[in-house]
């Protein structure tokens, strides 16, 4: 391409902008861009590689308040070459060279770099690069049809195109010239049923003019050839643009994807890409791309090709609703990261919660426990502006921080007895093991590195049971993934995933780590002595190539003569490692807000993203810097304002339930709601190996327990998955609290009422206050106090009317939830 003289260039940009301000509504047009503060084109870069190849232009306008508009077909296109041609958002080029493409609009510009080869023929239809894509966008190999484990009416289909090769032969050799006919392409089976020709389960998919049908039918013409084994690989897909803020319901955005081979080379794969929304209340996607607002919310959007799957954060903001940032200052980063989202929704966030609030929170969430009638006179009576970050302080180095936070590890971990595998006594080290880790406050790398390396006996080296809960190499792959990494694997045993990147070589290589462990047992029947055997491998059981150890996400590791679990041990926890870090620091996160920022915590994926994502990699940031001192982090996220903001909402934040703009109340853990019960009521409980007395968080073995525990949703630890403990409310949970032991027992049975209603001077009103204070961290209301004061007065038994109201109060949402 030949660069123009300056002169022509400023004449043609000229005529294509008066074309484009007489054909554009004028007077709208011209108001809307006085609204932009900036003009983007998406894809930054194009790189058209041979003859007639074209790539899908976006030109997308931000206003000032952050709100953003498709404009691609107001701006004026325009280039510094000849044979540049923009029509309709689709860019192509006449002949070589590179060139600099300009939109224009409203006196922004923006510009995207050119490079065209297009002397160069167009490559052959491939079934890997051009038919399987048309497969899968059309739903062929999907779940619900030919994808299936059964297929569908008589052909199978690989699930998403995990074996090309399998598929190319059920394509070509099964049913032998009716599904590809190379004599007479256009009548064969796999494009008569797709354009209805003939019935098909399935219905029509594409039209005979498609790009999709030419694809098949030049492909088949072609002689059908199978390139699965030198077929270019897809080594990055890109979605633009990246972010999304619409306003009002009906604005749309249209979207652009973009693949890059492994050759090099680049495509526009925006027909070919399957598009989803994580929300579509909110913001729905058509197949071609285009997102359509709904309604106020958020949403994820997606486009999947190949195994790759990528996204774009999408906003859907109300019209007309005027809003004002709020202007109190942040506490930390953590605060301005929370903000800065929250004013992009618009959202007002809810004021901080009161000192009676924020201490029984605070309290519970640290320490597992609620505050002491003293702690809360001494905090209230103090009147220290740092008095809540000294309260925060004393927290996190109590003991009762270390038994919480290990009995949250030990669920995590799997800390449970199993026959044959894990008897009582390394069970109860391991735990034991567990607990002096946090409590001497080692950094949580060194202790998971110590865990995924250990090697020697179960009694000597607890870290050991580890690996004995479940032998199976696939199984501690899984485990370790979801646990530490948030990453669930477990469907790339069979396929490759369908909404994540992990392929089945994915899976095998990270299961090659622990496919040479060795076990053997002592003279001691409980003891276990776990060992590198120094062989062993993992086999994909589709293409059957044994697979080196290989980190996910990752290039394949030297392992050399090492253990493989220490060379996994070192990339888990590096702090180049982009999954580690962030996903302990989501946990620690969710453990106190009963949410996560990507929620489920154990589900980091691209179609489940962050709903904050700069947040997200800023905690992970933060573990890092802190030398993986989760007591840190504790403390940042406990002194910032998000976490102590009132439960009270406003009318832009009541239906918020994932931006933190308010605290969101949550049932307390079985094991912290037994211990509070046991401590308001001052009725110790008797616990599975433990004196009486003992906390249920103490609680070793995650097969041990009570009804208690297992009605309110203890986990058992038979899985990692976050879903163990359970917090939904059930009939035998509400039944248990009116006539249970646990409960109502102890409401009635402790002495509690009586020694109150001495101490007191039979007061009533007095030991009611002393029940509020020790149930809900506050006095009643003088409503509240007026009735139940009048309730006991009537009564005959005053002691039992006092019960009566203990016991009310045990049962009610405000002592059973944190809030």
């Amino acid at each position: 391409m030949r660069p123009k003289v300056t002169r022509g260039k400023k004449l043609r940009y000229g005529i294509a902008a008066l074309l484009a301000a007489c054909l554009a509504p004028c007077a709208g047009a011209q108001e809307d861009a006085a609204a932009y503060v900036r003009l983007d084109v998406y894809p930054p870069q194009v790189t058209l590689h041979w003859r007639g190849q074209t790539q899908r232009l976006v030109a997308v306008a931000t206003r000032a308040d952050g709100v953003t508009q498709d404009v691609t077909d107001e701006v004026a296109w325009g280039s510094d070459a000849e044979g540049v041609q923009v029509e309709g958002g689709l860019v192509r080029a006449a002949g070589a060279g590179a060139a600099r493409v300009r939109a224009e609009l409203g006196g922004l510009s923006a510009e995207l770099d050119l490079q065209a080869a297009s002397d160069n023929a167009a490559p052959p239809t491939s079934f890997c690069c051009d038919v399987m894509p048309v497969l899968t966008r059309a739903g062929c190999n999907s779940g619900g049809c030919h994808g299936s484990s059964r297929g569908k009416d008589g052909f199978r289909m690989s699930l998403f195109g995990f074996d090309p090769a399998g598929d190319h032969f059920r394509l070509t050799r099964e049913e032998a010239t009716r599904r590809v006919n190379l004599a007479l392409p256009e009548e064969s089976l796999v494009l008569k049923k797709a354009t209805g020709a003939v019935p098909h389960t399935g219905g029509k998919l594409f039209d005979q003019d498609s790009q999709y049908y030419q694809a098949l039918r030049d492909w088949i013409a072609g002689g059908a050839a199978n390139d699965v084994a030198d077929a270019l690989a897809v080594e990055s897909v890109e979605l633009f643009p990246p972010r999304i803020v619409l306003e009002g319901a009906g604005a749309e955005q249209r979207l652009v994807a973009v693949a890059h081979y492994s050759d090099g080379t680049s495509r526009d794969v925006t027909p070919l890409a399957v598009f989803q929304s994580n929300n579509e209340g909110s913001a729905a996607i058509a197949p071609s791309g285009v997102v359509t607002s709904v309604r106020r919310g958020e949403a994820f959007v997606m486009a999947r090709f190949d195994t790759h799957t990528v996204g774009s954060q999408t906003l859907v903001l109300p019209a007309g609703d005027p809003f004002e940032p709020s202007a109190d200052p942040p506490a930390n980063y953590i605060d301005r990261l929370v903000t800065d989202k929250l004013d992009t929704l618009r959202v007002r966030p809810s004021g901080v919660a009161d000192d009676e609030t924020f201490l029984r929170r605070v309290t519970v969430d640290l320490v597992g426990r609620l505050p002491t009638p003293e702690e809360r006179e001494a905090f209230l009576a103090d009147e220290s502006p740092q008095k809540r970050s000294d309260k925060i302080d004393a927290l996190v180095e109590a003991p009762a921080f270390a038994d919480l936070w290990a009995h949250r590890w030990a669920e995590l971990l799997l800390v449970r007895t199993e026959n044959n595998r894990v008897d009582y006594k390394p069970m109860f080290l391991y735990h034991q093991w567990l607990k002096e880790q946090i409590d001497s406050g080692r950094p949580l790398d060194e202790m998971i590195h110590d865990l995924l390396a250990a090697s020697g006996s179960s009694f000597e080296n607890p870290a050991v049971n580890f690996y004995q809960v479940d032998p199976d190499p696939k199984k501690i792959a899984e485990n370790v993934a979801q646990s530490l990494l948030g990453i669930r694997v477990q469907c790339a045993q069979c396929h490759n995933h369908p909404f994540d990147r992990w392929t089945m070589d994915d899976y095998y290589g990270f299961t090659a780590y622990f496919s040479q462990i060795g076990r053997k047992t002592t003279d001691d029947y409980r003891e276990w002595v776990v060992y590198n055997r120094g062989s062993g491998d993992a086999t994909n059981p589709v293409t059957g190539k044994k697979l080196d150890p290989k980190p996910l996400g990752g290039d394949a590791a030297e392992v050399g003569k090492r253990d493989r679990r220490s060379v996994v041990a070192d990339w888990v926890t590096s702090p180049e490692n982009p999954y580690f870090a962030t996903s302990v620091a989501n946990r620690v996160w969710a453990s106190l807000f009963g949410v996560g920022i990507v929620e489920p915590v154990d589900d980091v994926r691209v179609s489940n993203p962050p709903s904050n994502p700069e947040l997200f990699e800023a905690l992970g940031a933060k573990l890092v810097e802190y030398d993986f001192d989760t007591r840190q982090l504790v403390r940042d996220i406990c002194n910032s304002h998000t976490y102590q903001r009132s439960g009270e909402t406003n009318a832009s934040n009541a239906e918020d339930l994932r931006n933190f703009s308010h605290a969101v109340p949550r049932r307390m853990g079985a094991e912290v709601l037994l211990d509070c019960v046991c401590q308001v009521t001052e009725s110790p409980e008797k616990l599975p190996g433990l004196p009486l007395g003992a906390h249920a968080v103490q609680v070793a073995d995650g097969r041990a327990g009570n009804y208690f525990l297992t009605t309110f949703g203890r986990s058992k630890r038979e899985t990692v998955c976050a879903c163990e403990s359970r917090s939904d409310p059930t009939l035998s949970q509400a039944l248990h609290l009116l006539n249970g032991g646990s409960v109502h027992g102890k409401a009635y049975g402790s002495k509690l009422a009586p020694d109150l209603w001495a101490a007191q001077g039979n007061d009533p009103a007095k030991v009611i206050d002393a029940f509020y204070v020790r149930c809900l961290t506050r006095l009643p209301t003088e409503a509240e106090r007026a009735k139940l004061t009048a309730l006991v007065a009537d009564s005959n038994d005053k002691v039992g009317a006092l019960r009566d109201v203990l016991w009310a109060l045990l049962n009610s949402r405000e002592f059973l939830f944190n809030h």
